[in-house]
């Protein structure tokens, strides 16, 4: 089963209706292997993330290759007037980090995997701390939810969000318009990790897979290698929340 356009929240359906026309307008696109999309049953997207702008590129992606996102997003954003409302309303599902209802969004991601729905997961769970924009050291969220529901994760990297909104800023520089570069891969391969004991050598492994995959795809958006060692803002002693200009 697929989530088809026409079963989309009114919220969501207004939400494309008036944004969707926007973005088309102020960027140019680069997309590839639209292919590897899954066109049925539910999926986890795993795309890199380097700026709020992400967001909307992966969205527009997604959403015009048949495949409409639903997001895990900070709970902050539902705190939004009006605009709020309308993202919690069109189906998206906020995450209390550090909460007791840290859980609730997990679950809720799982019902949405299993109900066919394209779920989007930013691995690194923030904004990579890496200095040149490379994927940073992984959370096990994609890959819980992937051996759980024993659907694929499909790795997407994407390049030129930043020109269009720089990394922590809220000032978009739409003019002269900007390409946002879209590469999907193959599902990322942990089938032999299934039906495992899901401890935290097996997450980490399933994450690390994950992360391998967005690089890989990464490095040939930028056509450059990526560092040999994995930033780890921890071992860094960057913040791992918020602006990472504090130590943490």
């Amino acid at each position: 089963m697929v989530a088809s356009r026409q079963q989309l929240p009114p919220a969501y359906k207004f939400i494309v209706l008036w944004l969707r026309p926007l973005l088309r307008a102020l960027t140019h696109r680069d997309w590839r292997g639209m292919e590897q999309l899954p066109q049925e049953g539910g999926f986890i997207a795993a795309p890199n993330h380097m700026s709020y702008f992400d967001p909307f590129v992966i969205a527009l992606f997604l959403f015009d290759n048949g495949r409409p996102p639903f997001f895990l997003g900070k709970e902050a954003v539902f705190r939004i007037p009006v605009l709020g409302k309308l993202i919690g309303w069109s189906g998206q599902i906020p995450v209390y980090r550090g909460t007791g209802q840290a859980g609730d969004a997990y679950r809720a991601a799982v019902a949405a995997v299993n109900d066919g729905k394209a779920v989007v997961v930013f691995p690194e769970g923030t904004l990579t701390r890496e200095p040149n924009g490379w994927p940073m050291r992984g959370k096990t969220g994609a890959a819980r939810l992937a051996l759980q529901t024993g659907q694929p994760v499909i790795p997407i990297a994407q390049w030129g969000a930043q020109e269009v909104l720089a990394t922590y800023s809220t000032r978009p520089r739409f003019f002269p318009r900007k390409t946002v570069h879209v590469l999907c891969g193959p599902p990322v391969d942990l089938d032999d990790l299934r039906g495992r004991p899901m401890d935290a050598a097996l997450l980490a492994e399933a994450t690390e897979r994950i992360m391998a995959a967005i690089t890989t795809l990464l490095e040939h958006l930028r056509a450059e290698p990526a560092p040999a060692q994995r930033f780890d803002p921890r071992a860094a002693g960057v913040a791992e929340i918020g602006k990472p200009t504090k130590k943490g």
